[in-house]
């Protein structure tokens, strides 16, 4: 892919409208999802993105090496963990608000520091330290409520468990992150994005046989637009990165949340709960510091950033 000039209106802008199409996409699986299990809610995601891709190697002229890997190991590892994350948060996403998925969700960048340290040796400063600890902080405000549920007769333990299912899929994801930043440097974004998305349709498709169901004629529509979504909001993420640094863009991640509130009070009657909203303050103060600091030590991530799929 050809290196474009700086141009950091059109990164934003690109970064803005890609955050939007994702959290479409989490409120169309949200949708669908109450009439499918996660496993078939991924395939559909996954497949009908595959569409959108291959066209988007064709106008790149791509689309006859584009593919091409030289670690298609790497490439399964990645997929069986990211694969993994979008499981779990479609899950969640059929169990808790729109919104407060999207607030667990913000711990993954946390703990991609947590798993630079312990995987990559990446050294951890103090900045970083107290970036983790404060995310941190307001996950576990976030969760608080839920995890109170286990010892409360009175209320449903369901939701704890969907929590608990997010925050391991954020995990996950953080995982994904890690094996993104060894695949780049061998791997191509367009490379990256086309085995991921092959990858996590045939996984998903491998659980047809646990138990898949047949939609509803308004939910298969939905879940055929979530893959859409899915697809689009991937390359306009990708394409973002060629316009501007990462330290740039990354900070407009965090308007899903804002997107999340509205969609999910609109369509789904979701209304926040302080500690929800509190917690969301405080992790999202922790991942811009973070990028903060990355951008301090001239960290150079943005092509790992740009092509990591996102899992809901």
């Amino acid at each position: 892919m050809s290196v474009a000039a700086p141009n950091a209106s059109r990164a934003i802008a690109l970064k803005v409208a890609s955050v939007f199409l994702f959290v479409v996409m989490a409120s169309l699986i949200k949708f669908g999802s109450r009439d499918v299990p996660p496993g078939e809610a991924v395939f559909f995601r996954s497949l009908f993105a595959l569409p959108v891709i291959f066209g988007w190697l064709a106008l790149k002229g791509e689309l006859a090496d584009g593919w091409k890997t030289q670690n298609p190991l790497g490439h399964l590892w990645r997929g069986l963990i990211g694969t993994s994350a979008m499981a779990m948060s479609f899950a969640g996403l059929a169990i808790l608000p729109l919104s407060e998925v999207k607030a667990i969700q913000y711990a993954a960048p946390i703990l991609v520091v947590v798993f630079a340290a312990l995987i990559l040796g990446e050294r951890i400063r103090k900045v970083r330290i107290t970036a983790v600890a404060m995310g941190m902080i307001g996950v576990l405000i976030i969760l608080w409520p839920r995890l109170t549920t286990l010892s409360d007769t009175a209320s449903d333990p369901y939701l704890a468990f969907g929590a608990m299912i997010v925050l391991t899929g954020s995990a996950c994801a953080a995982m994904a992150q890690i094996f993104v930043r060894r695949l780049v440097e061998t791997e191509s974004a367009s490379s990256i994005v086309f085995w991921f998305t092959i990858t996590s349709t045939v996984l998903s498709l491998l659980t047809a046989p646990f138990g898949w169901a047949m939609p509803a004629a308004d939910a298969f529509v939905a879940l055929v637009l979530a893959g859409l979504c899915g697809g689009v909001g991937q390359i306009l993420l990708t394409q973002s990165y060629r316009y501007a640094d990462v330290s740039v863009i990354a900070p407009f991640d965090y308007m899903s949340m804002l997107f999340a509130l509205v969609i999910g009070y609109v369509l789904f009657d979701e209304v926040p709960t302080a500690a929800m909203l509190g917690g969301a303050a405080l992790v999202i103060a922790a991942g811009v510091l973070i990028i903060w600091r990355e951008r301090q030590l001239g960290l150079k991530r943005g092509r790992a950033r740009a092509v990591v799929t996102r899992d809901g």
